[in-house]
């Protein structure tokens, strides 16, 4: 065979190659056969989410977004799972300083922890921020890293949420699972950006949500790397170094992602400013807040509760063309089963 000949074969085999390893958006997208978003009711905002889908990842589309733009995030508490009567993370905080009092008889000085070794949820809220903060330094500080890890690991295995009696864990929103899911199917990459501590996150964030602990952005306290029991660790220490909220959200998605979501999911005010950011970049977008309207299944709240408080949402939302999820109407199902 003469090197011509030789030489073609070659360029032919790297041509069809070369097809079959194209980065995905220059390929036709596989359409599964499998229901989309299952425990979604059919209607107007199923519809506008996997319209928004289908027009971004198209290629042809107008709408057409590079797989590596398309970026989704998403509030946790209230957006991803349940946050009512009070946040989960606070929950835990409150059950390791009942757990740990008898090693801190100095705990008793302040009426905060003491409120929280009495189970009085109240008198730890009576004092606003500052109060479930001290709680939560109390509970999350003066441990290592993987120490940490592993009392929210043991908390979540035996712990039982005081209403549903269901393990928190398994109080995640199904139909939000089953989003996460099929915008990683079409390419997306999905970040947690929670009010919530990115330490108490990151332990259980992969396994209930597919999310890694690298794509979780949250409120966070300061460590430092030092040494104990004789080996380097890092160490959390009582001093506040980020909120991830409100404003913060949209500061923390810069400083953690480096780019301007194309969709964003919450379900407070607190989520505003992060829809507000997302949908206001140019080309297509996508803000979802979630309306818990569902007394039956779950909780119904909105402008007038302390707890995932949904106002300014509620009223501008519409007219800036965010999707407003109503729970009892939209979902048929909240909880896995």
């Amino acid at each position: 065979m003469n090197t011509r000949i030789i030489r073609k074969n070659w360029i032919f085999t790297l041509f069809i190659f070369g097809l079959a390893c194209q980065a995905p958006e220059a390929q036709k997208e596989v359409k599964s056969d499998e229901p989309k978003l299952p425990s979604w009711n059919e209607g107007e905002n199923k519809n506008a989410i996997l319209d928004f889908v289908e027009k971004t990842t198209t290629v042809g589309s107008s709408d057409f977004v590079p797989e590596k733009d398309r970026i989704a995030v998403f509030d946790n508490d209230g957006c991803l799972w349940s946050e009512q009567p009070f946040y989960f993370q606070l929950a835990y905080a409150i059950d390791y300083v009942k757990k740990e009092a008898p090693n801190h008889p100095e705990w008793n000085d302040s009426p905060v922890l003491k409120s929280a070794i009495d189970g009085d949820i109240n008198g730890i809220l009576s004092k606003g921020e500052h109060g479930i903060i001290e709680v939560v330094m109390a509970s999350h500080t003066g441990m290592t890293a993987e120490e940490f890890s592993q009392n929210v690991k043991d908390w979540l295995a035996t712990a039982k949420h005081p209403e549903t009696g269901m393990a928190y864990n398994q109080m995640i929103y199904q139909p939000m699972v089953e989003l996460l899911s099929y915008l990683r199917a079409n390419g997306f990459k999905t970040f947690i950006v929670s009010g919530g501590g990115i330490d108490f996150l990151r332990v259980w964030a992969e396994e209930a949500y597919g999310i890694p602990p690298y794509q979780v952005i949250g409120s966070s306290i300061k460590a430092q790397y030092e040494e104990v029991d004789g080996k380097k660790a890092i160490v959390k220490t009582p001093e506040l170094n980020f909120i991830d909220d409100k404003e913060g959200k949209p500061v923390g998605i810069h400083q953690h992602i480096g780019m301007r979501p194309i969709i964003a999911a919450g379900n407070s005010d607190g989520d505003y400013q992060m829809l507000e950011y997302t949908t206001q970049g140019s080309g297509p977008r996508l803000g979802i807040l979630i309306h818990h309207t569902d007394s039956e299944r779950e909780f119904a709240y909105d402008s007038l509760s302390p707890i995932g408080n949904l106002k300014k949402g509620l009223i501008d939302g519409p007219s800036l063309g965010w999707v407003i999820v109503d729970m009892a109407k939209d979902w048929s199902q909240v909880y896995p089963k």
